[in-house]
């Protein structure tokens, strides 16, 4: 089911030479950052339109859209119910949600001494976040990792600063696992912290507990691996620790049907083999592109969605390289269906 969609260039080469020297602006979520990095410049390599990206989280990247500052927006969550029906009445036309990739979030820590991954369980994590487990040799640590050599060193908690697609991801899996949590701070992309340090984005958090002796965080897997942070396993709902890698989020997201708007949740996933704290992340556009004071042409509307396309189709066979998962052919043929649904002035964007 997860085979890899490539298709020949070419495909979306045609109509694009109206677009070439176009230039799209987005902003949002730090979480696919990386690879959305490497999707706008193949694309502008490709095709001479060129993709000004804003990394400044998934708060930041809904303000904007909202503001019409931007083509697009990016989010690792998607909106509730209660936004869309605001974006609905104030701009007369949908959101539509693009997923682009699935990822994960993992527990990244800095414990001198400790080599081998840690394991946590979902009541263990919720419990430190809450400042309940403040030692690195608690018991309840210790019981999850027998033989390990556990310092009495301080736990620094280090959390997003910014409104955040990772926070929802995390927040929603711990919420699903400890009703103390649901209870005390709930989900959402900003949250009361009852303890810890903040961090601007997921590089933020990554800088913080790289340097910071006891630290642990979260992160999105790519960010992890690429500043050499450790990261640890996860208890799934089957009773495995299970370290985030590719082929655990894909089993997390193993997924026979996907519902039209797009909007899922993976977290707590009750795959035996998959990791539980995986997501997909999604670019969010107007489906009335004229809607959106951003978009002065209909070259730029054509542009956007000719990118799109290019995202869930040739772009896929970037995601594994950089630790993300690629799409499964169900998320696949949704997009196909909701992208042809886009108009500009009244008219389909071909």
């Amino acid at each position: 089911m997860f085979k890899k969609l490539i298709i020949a260039p070419t495909v979306f080469i045609l109509g694009l030479a109206a677009a070439a020297g176009v230039s799209l602006n987005g902003a949002g979520a730090t979480f696919p950052y990386p690879l959305y990095a490497k999707y706008f410049d193949a694309y502008n390599k490709l095709t001479g339109v060129r993709v000004n990206y804003q990394s400044i989280g998934s708060g930041g990247g809904i303000r904007q859209l909202f503001a019409q500052t931007v083509h697009f927006g990016a989010s690792d969550a998607p909106l509730s119910d209660a936004k869309i029906a605001e974006f609905e009445k104030k701009f007369g036309t949908q959101l539509i949600h693009v997923p682009t990739a699935m990822g994960a979030v993992v527990p990244t820590y800095n414990l001198p001494g400790v080599s081998k991954p840690l394991n946590f369980s979902g009541p263990l994590l919720a419990a430190i976040f809450l400042g309940k487990v403040t030692k690195w040799n608690d018991p309840a640590i210790a019981k999850l990792n027998p033989g390990v050599r556990l310092l009495p060193l301080p736990i620094t908690v280090v959390h997003r600063s910014d409104g955040s697609g990772t926070t929802y991801i995390w927040t929603e899996y711990l919420a699903k696992v400890s009703p103390e949590w649901k209870a005390k701070v709930g989900v959402g992309k900003s949250v009361s912290w009852p303890v810890g340090l903040g961090g601007k984005g997921n590089e933020g958090v990554a800088g913080l507990v790289r340097q910071t002796p006891g630290a642990i965080g979260y992160n999105e897997l790519v960010y992890a691996v690429q500043n050499k942070i450790g990261f640890g396993a996860v208890q799934n709902r089957a009773g495995k620790f299970v370290l985030a890698s590719l082929e655990s989020v894909k089993a997390a997201a193993a997924l026979t049907d996907f519902p039209q708007d797009t909007r899922v949740s993976l977290t707590n996933t009750p795959a035996p083999e998959g990791y539980p704290i995986a997501s997909f992340t999604w670019i969010l556009v107007y489906r009335d592109l004229d809607k959106d004071r951003a978009f002065k042409s209909a070259a730029e509307a054509q542009a956007l969605v000719k990118l799109l396309e290019w995202i869930i189709h040739d772009g896929q066979q970037y995601n594994e390289s950089l630790h993300y998962g690629a799409l499964p052919e169900v998320a696949v043929k949704v997009n196909e269906s909701n992208l042809a649904k886009i108009r500009y002035n009244g008219m389909p964007v071909k």
